[in-house]
């Protein structure tokens, strides 16, 4: 009678670890079904308002708030011209930051020309002034040809003019009365945020 072979259990051990290791690998691996880590054209020292930020996070980061005057500063148009906001002394402002990069900025320009623009169209006692947050004139030139944009644009390559007002976070917004006082400074972009905007223009101006 013929003794049968009993089966190697080192190998096939061995075989399972190797199995096990290269399954392992196929997902771990970029190449492999583990999805990527999403990807931004924003720098990483450079955030957008999200619903994990805490108003205790946001607020560390607001240099300007309500009821505090605005800080003056020097700004160059996308024309070329410059002029300051001391010289806007007796209008109101609404003082806009964004950058080509960021997403909720692009949703709330796409509603500047009818809601704000052509709202507000007339009346000489009211500037929209958006200023380009750190990105270069030939970025924005790019944007604002993609976009069909054609209303006045600041430049801040440097963020000379953002740093005064925050550390982080856009799009932002600040209402300036004709005193040169913030009353009204908010973060992100959503709908009721627009809206606040409006009617603080609306109030502030007296209308």
């Amino acid at each position: 009678m013929t003794e049968r072979k009993k089966p190697n259990n080192k190998r096939l051990i061995l075989m399972i670890v190797l199995l096990a290791v290269v399954i392992a690998l196929m997902w771990l691996l970029p190449d492999g079904s583990q999805p990527a880590a999403p990807v931004t054209d924003a720098p990483k020292t450079e955030q957008t308002k999200n619903t994990n930020d805490t108003p205790d996070d946001i607020e560390a980061t607001t240099l300007v708030k309500a009821g505090t005057q605005a800080p003056d500063f020097r700004v160059e148009m996308f024309d070329g011209t410059t002029f300051t906001l001391g010289s806007l002394r007796g209008k109101v402002v609404l003082l806009n930051f964004w950058a080509t990069w960021c997403g909720p900025c692009r949703e709330e320009l796409s509603r500047v020309q009818k809601d704000i623009i052509d709202r507000f169209k007339g009346n000489e006692d009211f500037v929209f002034l958006p200023v380009s947050r750190g990105e270069t004139r030939e970025t924005v030139a790019a944007f604002r040809e993609k976009m069909g944009y054609t209303f006045p644009m600041g430049l801040d390559p440097a963020r000379t003019v953002y740093d005064r007002y925050a550390s982080n976070y856009i799009p932002r917004n600040f209402v300036i009365d004709r005193k040169g006082k913030v009353v009204l400074a908010t973060v992100g972009y959503d709908e009721h945020e627009f809206e606040e905007l409006i009617r603080t223009i609306e109030k502030t101006l007296g209308n």
